[in-house]
């Protein structure tokens, strides 16, 4: 498209003084790490492309499902279907919405070894994650190279935000000093969540987003922003920097310098088991697939082998990681990978 037609797609956007043409060549030169594609994070990435980010990278470990379309506004029944990764998924549909935007799908289980290459060239990065172990991860290296971020969560009728910028706010931990112990916060799989609830915490997220993209660093919230959508209360709570904060106070990196991966993680209120290997190989899924196709129900795509035998599910991807439905036990979850996929 012609930078004429780009104005007049954005033109009601230009005539806001707080952006103008200046800050909508910020936008188009703007580059965006949406961590999550999920509830939160496809009411970002949308909203930014139509807004005219130039580039988002969108980082998503999981497929679509069913249950997913209730509030996860970029996916459709036909992406189920497929068994499509969420990157891949929400890449396709954001550049139906413009084709100009670079949009990088990352199918990927984000940890300490991989999150600086994923948002080391951004300018901002987006929390569309649905755990607080990678909150914690992306707060310490967000410190370490001094990237802003936008933190949200959603959960029920209730949603939260907090805009972060290293050296100048309150971190996370300055807020939250450690993750909530196992089982104890509710998750949008054990207590639902309200899909207006996500559009709402998203639409703030990304308009902090573009603040930031465009140097208004004056207005950001700089609070942490609650609200429950149902009872329509609101509550805007001022944090500050902490001096005795591990993170941005005494500059620990627990999180960030975590020395060994967990291979196995249990997806909560999921019934299902994730399995990592490390170093992560790079499957030929061709072969496997035809390998697997004796022993059980296979059904495969260029991303995935979804692989059904004796009552469980192992969706295997690229990078040697597999989600193992049908068991909350991670020794089962190992056990079924090292027998049908080897480790």
């Amino acid at each position: 498209m012609t930078s004429e037609g780009q104005r007049g797609r954005h033109h009601r956007q230009i005539l806001l003084p707080v952006i103008g043409p200046a800050g909508q060549e910020r936008l188009r030169t703007g580059r965006v790490c949406v961590l999550g594609v999920g509830a939160l994070g496809s009411q970002v990435a949308a909203l930014l492309v139509r807004a005219g980010v130039g580039f988002l990278r969108l980082v998503d470990r999981d497929v679509v499902e069913w249950t997913n379309l209730q509030r996860q506004v970029v996916y459709e029944e036909a992406d189920v279907e497929a068994g499509l990764p969420k990157a891949i998924a929400a890449a396709r549909a954001l550049a139906r919405i413009d084709h100009s935007v670079t949009v990088e799908p990352v199918v990927q289980d984000v940890d300490a070894s991989s999150i600086r290459a994923l948002i080391e060239d951004v300018d901002v990065v987006v929390d569309g994650s649905d755990n607080f172990e990678l909150r914690y991860l992306l707060n310490d290296a967000a410190l370490e190279l001094a990237k802003p971020w936008v933190y949200g969560g959603a959960v029920g009728t209730q949603g939260t935000t907090l805009t972060i910028v290293p050296g100048e706010s309150a971190c996370l931990r300055c807020v939250f000093p450690d993750p909530p112990p196992a089982g104890v916060a509710p998750t949008c799989d054990t207590a639902g969540v309200l899909g207006p609830v996500a559009a709402v915490i998203g639409a703030l997220q990304a308009s902090e987003v573009i603040k930031l993209l465009v140097g208004d660093r004056a207005s950001l919230n700089r609070s942490l922003l609650s609200l429950d959508l149902w009872s329509l209360e609101i509550a805007r709570i001022p944090v500050t920097r902490r001096g005795d904060c591990p993170a941005c106070g005494r500059g620990e990196r627990a999180f960030l310098e975590a020395k060994a991966p967990s291979r196995t993680v249990q997806l909560c209120g999921r019934d299902a088991v994730q399995v990592s290997v490390y170093p992560r190989p790079e499957l030929n899924l061709e072969e496997l697939a035809a390998r697997l196709e004796p022993l059980g129900a296979v059904q495969h795509n260029p991303y995935l082998i979804r692989f059904t035998v004796d009552g469980y599910e192992l969706t295997v991807f690229r990078d040697g990681r597999a989600i193992v439905r049908g068991t909350t036990d991670p020794a089962v979850a190992r056990a079924l990978y090292a027998r049908y996929i080897g480790m």
